[in-house]
């Protein structure tokens, strides 16, 4: 049976996002220890704060659980077993037509924080849908970006809460998507898979070439070397 790790059990403070980044590291064995659903909950809300264009976030995020979706996705993703071991997999899908779509309620958030006011949201009822018609193909390009990001604060919420991750880019996208029931007309596309759990083998930090090789400024082969 799979055990449940309570709130006492984590980090008593959190790690500062500099020690969390630099902590960090893509883990490919984990404990079967479940992750307590208010911590759950807290790296859900951490995800979600991620930036997106227009604010339309326009990911869509699975959480995958069950231990037999946990079977098919891992079989989805030519069987790497961090999928099983992990006890939950967050699957980041994004809609490539989402801007172009009813935005009501995102422009009544808007206005309710204060963040937004009414002319921002007419302008905004405009430019957010032409701007996304005039990415054409690109549309996809930009809304698994977006994706992305929100991928990236989950990794460093989870490290920072005392929990692993692993970005995962190695998965038949038409069979992931049979897995978490996108349906055939659907537009979305498959971002990353990103297994969260408790740490079985700390792995090192392998490095990282000098900042000179491939770090730049204001044109390639002009090395920064800070």
């Amino acid at each position: 049976m799979t055990a449940t790790t309570s709130t006492s059990d984590l980090l008593t403070t959190p790690l500062d996002v500099p020690s969390a980044i630099t902590q960090r590291r893509a883990i490919k064995s984990f404990k079967p220890d479940a992750i307590a659903p208010d911590l759950l909950k807290r790296l859900v809300e951490l995800t979600v704060a991620a930036p997106s264009s227009y604010n339309i976030q326009d990911w869509r995020i699975v959480l995958v659980q069950d231990d037999a979706q946990k079977a098919a996705l891992a079989a989805a993703a030519y069987g790497q077993q961090q999928i099983i071991q992990a006890p939950v997999t967050f699957v980041f899908a994004a809609s490539a037509h989402a801007g172009v779509g009813d935005l009501t309620p995102i422009y009544q958030q808007g206005l309710q924080t204060g963040a937004w006011t009414e002319g921002t949201v007419e302008y905004f009822k405009n430019a957010i849908p032409q701007g996304q018609t005039a990415l054409g193909d690109k549309q996809r390009e930009y809304a698994v970006k977006d994706a992305i990001i929100a991928a990236t604060h989950l990794m460093l919420a989870a490290e920072s809460l005392g929990l692993s991750t692993c970005p995962m880019n190695g998965w038949a996208e038409d069979q992931v998507k049979t897995v978490i029931s996108v349906a055939d007309d659907d537009d979305l596309a498959i971002a990353l898979l990103v297994p969260v759990g408790y740490v079985e083998e700390p792995r090192k930090n392998p490095g990282r070439l000098p900042l000179s090789a491939n770090v730049f400024v204001d044109r390639i082969g002009n090395s920064y070397v800070g």
